[in-house]
């Protein structure tokens, strides 16, 4: 009976261990963090990274990550890993990003690989910014390319090497109006996907 009971045990801590991974992994999410989560037309965050009141699991999902998260008084970040129509990010497609302006001080999209960090290759092209978007006059309305290879023409974020990847928006000093209702005042940027592989 005590061999049983042991048995037992050892079964219920190896499922509890495995949950715990699950959640820090970001793969499934404990029931407390539910009512944090904010999702944009598929950009999520949660507004308790980077403060006290983050729980265990976030504080994992967030060392995983390697977000270095500031308070969302200072920073707000959003990800996604899917295009408009729910299709998981590839480095084998081409997609197009656009947006307009952000309710903050100071913005950018990175792309991070499918292990969340930066892809390992020299194009020196992982993100786009408030900066370049009104150096190419478009801070109001801007756009840009994501793919393994760069256009001849216009902005571009490399994908080379990603894999299936994700994109951060961070928005720095974020309006006091984002921070109260952001599922009311961010516009999420969109990501449509043009072409993959031989596709024309």
């Amino acid at each position: 009976m005590r061999i049983l009971a042991l048995l037992i045990g050892g079964v219920l801590g190896l499922a509890a261990g495995a949950v715990s991974a699950l959640m820090a992994a970001g793969m499934i999410g404990p029931g407390v963090g539910v009512a944090n989560q904010i999702n944009v037309n598929g950009w999520k965050s949660d507004w308790t990274i980077g403060s006290a009141a983050a729980n265990p699991w976030t504080r994992a999902r967030v060392a995983r990550h390697g977000l270095l998260a500031l308070t969302k008084e200072e920073a707000v970040y959003f990800t996604t890993g899917l295009d408009s129509e729910g299709r998981r990010f590839t480095e084998d497609c081409t997609y197009e990003v656009s947006g307009t302006g952000m309710p903050g001080l100071w913005w950018s999209v990175t792309l991070y690989d499918g292990t969340s960090y930066l892809p390992l290759n020299k194009d020196n092209a992982l993100s786009f910014d408030k900066t370049k978007a009104a150096a190419s006059g478009q801070e109001d309305a801007w756009s840009f390319t994501v793919a393994a290879e760069g256009p001849e023409t216009g902005n571009w974020v490399s994908s080379h090497n990603a894999g299936n990847f994700d994109m951060t928006l961070r928005i720095y000093k974020p309006t006091p109006e984002l921070i109260a209702d952001p599922e009311g005042v961010l516009p999420a940027p969109g990501v449509k996907r043009l072409a993959c592989g031989g596709d024309a």
